[in-house]
């Protein structure tokens, strides 16, 4: 690191990526910081500076047996065992800081000797307790996938059942009917639930009414006047509910309704344009349908104001996905069985081509991947003339 980005650093202050230590003697707690560091985006612990930034140096003593503590810390303090890398840096050819540099975890989630799962909580750090966090932990790692979790006691009886025989014979090409096999094993095969009980896929996807036990997987849609949501009034309210298929094409409509249609250069007796093409909002829906964060117990949130459209999902991009990234065709499948199925039930096709399609059929989409607040929002700017 060069002196110049040092110091803008330090003059910064803290922050969930940079972590300042006057000096360290404890290995369990230098394991608990690299925990919470590999458990995010990675960072920096600077040895030598006090936590407002004043540099205090370090001695060559200080020097060596830091080292032999971080390598200590990071191979039997962090479960599994990490490989920082550590930089010292000479100041004003008086002072020597220790920079030590742990990347983001690839072998998610980490945690302590003692079992504890940290993470990062603004320039902080934080335990992660909830049983949603820690699955979201393991989701990071490939190792789980929401939506193979149980549908919370929702059976193959409420699966709606003429539904899903019409989706077997297009997909299979023979009727259902004609398996030797047991109904429930038929079930467990496809990868939609297991000894009778549907998962998230199988209940979304085929179930009658898989809101009454899955109450937070819905569209909660709103038109609303001007260009905020603190106006006291509303122009159309509705939460969208039912099978996937159902919510897809009700949230269309939902937004259709409420927006405008262009006349343009068209006769007086013609319907005009819609004023964002129906196939951009497709895929921005499907996308929002198949890749929310299933671990997080909340809607997908649909507002429609004077100036914008919001499509608002639970889950902030997975993994090292960038909206860079993703503008250029990049994807990281989130829930991979849901996906599998989603292109005979919805416009999605899965090849990461999705948001380059609706770009190409409407350029003034706007992408916001917010970490902190753990969503990802797609905004279509309305022409307002």
């Amino acid at each position: 690191m060069e002196t110049v980005e040092l110091m803008t650093i330090l003059a910064q202050g803290e922050d969930s990526q940079h972590q300042f230590k006057k000096n360290i003697n404890n290995a369990e707690s230098l394991g608990a910081e690299m925990v919470a560091f590999s458990n995010g985006s990675g960072g920096k612990i600077i040895v030598g500076v006090s936590d407002d930034g004043e540099i205090v140096g370090l001695s060559k003593d200080d020097i060596h047996r830091l080292n032999q503590l971080i390598s200590n810390a990071a191979s039997q303090n962090v479960k599994p065992a990490i490989n920082p890398t550590t930089q010292n840096v000479l100041i004003e050819h008086e002072l020597i800081l220790i920079i030590i540099d742990v990347p983001a975890g690839i072998n998610k989630p980490y945690q302590d000797n003692s079992g504890v799962f940290w993470v990062k909580n603004g320039a902080d750090k934080r335990r992660a307790t909830s049983r949603e966090e820690i699955q979201r932990l393991f989701q990071a790692s490939g190792l789980l996938h929401a939506d193979e979790s149980p549908a919370n006691g929702l059976t193959i009886a409420d699966l709606d059942l003429d539904y899903f025989r019409e989706f077997f014979l297009k997909r299979y090409g023979e009727s259902l009917e004609k398996q030797k096999i047991p109904f429930d094993q038929t079930i467990q095969n496809m990868n939609l639930g297991r000894d009778g009980l549907l998962n998230i896929t199988g209940a979304l996807l085929f179930g009658k009414n898989p809101s009454v036990r899955l109450p937070a997987f819905i569209i909660k849609a709103g038109c609303f006047p001007g260009t905020t949501l603190t106006s006291e009034f509303y122009k159309d309210s509705r939460d969208i509910q039912g099978k996937m298929a159902d919510i897809f094409q009700q949230t269309l409509s939902f937004i259709q309704i409420n927006l405008r249609q262009i006349q343009g250069e068209q006769s007086v007796n013609s319907l005009g344009k819609p004023e964002i093409p129906r196939l951009a909002l497709e895929e921005i829906v499907a996308n929002a349908l198949v890749h929310r964060d299933y671990f997080i117990s909340a809607p997908i949130r649909v507002f429609v104001f004077d100036d914008r459209v919001e499509i608002i999902s639970p889950g902030h991009l997975p993994n090292n996905l960038t909206i860079e990234n993703i503008k250029a065709g990049n994807s990281n499948t989130r829930n991979p069985v849901l996906a599998s199925f989603a292109n005979q039930i919805l416009p999605y096709r899965g090849y990461g081509s999705g948001i380059l399609r609706a770009m190409s059929l409407y350029s003034s989409i706007d992408f916001v991947d917010d970490k902190d607040g753990n969503t990802f929002k797609v905004v279509f700017r309305r022409n307002l003339q």
